[in-house]
């Protein structure tokens, strides 16, 4: 376990490296007995450090549900982070590529609640009646910890590696399309790179919403009214560069498209 001295350093440590759009030696390899807890004590204090300089929180992001990702990575589990609203993009977006350290694109669902939710019993049913509407979302990933070697310890510290969204499509309530079998083409350059179907997230993405109301119990939180919640990528995570153009296509739900200037 890390003293809290040392996550209070650590935290700062991360801020810092957001800032300066660099990344900083794993944590693991500094502190190799830290655990998920310490983790989560890191980003925890990091949080309250953005909101108290006047960010504000808008949602949680899920990474980790799928298999496709947890093969990527080399983690089993699932973990979460927070979104702020300076991170949201709309649809259509020129994302500036230097606000970030290194650029990857996930293909999402994004559920908007109308009601909060709250475990530790919290199941798929109480997510879809909770669920004002699901839009097809684009996370963009963005690492403060150097990639190699990484684990989820050094992952979750740093906000679960979310460094913003782009919002689009047709939203939809969930009882009006299978969330299940929701798919998305997504293109880089108008080359396409990967495919997936939603059900990859725990066999049904609103699995990964309920999952998350469940940890947050565990942290003496849970889920509001209003947020945004990203259910987790159903891809494999696609690099981008400079001047590289995205598009994912959802079929009945739509597009979304951005471009890296």
């Amino acid at each position: 376990m890390l003293t809290a001295d040392q996550i209070a350093a650590l935290a700062i440590e991360l801020a810092d490296a957001a800032d300066s759009r660099t990344v900083m030696p794993r944590i693991t390899s500094r502190y190799p007995d830290a655990t998920i807890d310490d983790s989560y004590a890191i980003q925890g204090v990091w949080r309250d450090q953005q909101i108290a300089s006047g960010r504000r929180l808008v949602g949680r992001k899920i990474g980790l549900t799928s298999k496709a990702m947890q093969q990527a990575t080399g983690i089993s589990e699932p973990d979460y982070g927070v979104m702020f609203d300076d991170t949201v993009w709309a649809n259509g977006s020129v994302i500036p590529y230097d606000d970030f350290s290194n650029v990857r694109i996930e293909v999402e669902l994004a559920f908007v609640l109308k009601e909060a939710l709250t475990g530790p019993h919290c199941t798929l049913f109480d997510v879809l009646r909770a669920t004002e509407y699901v839009t097809p979302a684009l996370e963009v990933l963005n690492s403060h910890i150097e990639l190699e070697g990484r684990t989820i310890v050094d992952t979750i510290s740093d906000n679960a590696a979310y460094g913003g969204m782009v919002l689009g499509g047709i939203p939809m309530r969930p009882d009006q399309i299978d969330l299940r079998w929701v798919s998305a083409l997504l293109y880089r350059n108008e080359t396409i790179e990967e495919t997936g179907v939603a059900a990859g997230v725990l066999n049904h993405p609103a699995a990964g919403v309920a999952w998350l109301a469940n940890k947050l119990h565990q942290h003496g939180a849970r889920l509001e009214a209003g947020e945004i919640i990203l259910a987790g990528s159903f891809t494999r995570p696609m690099w981008v560069k400079r001047g590289d153009s995205v598009l994912c296509d959802y079929g009945p739900m739509g597009t979304i498209t951005c471009r890296f200037v």
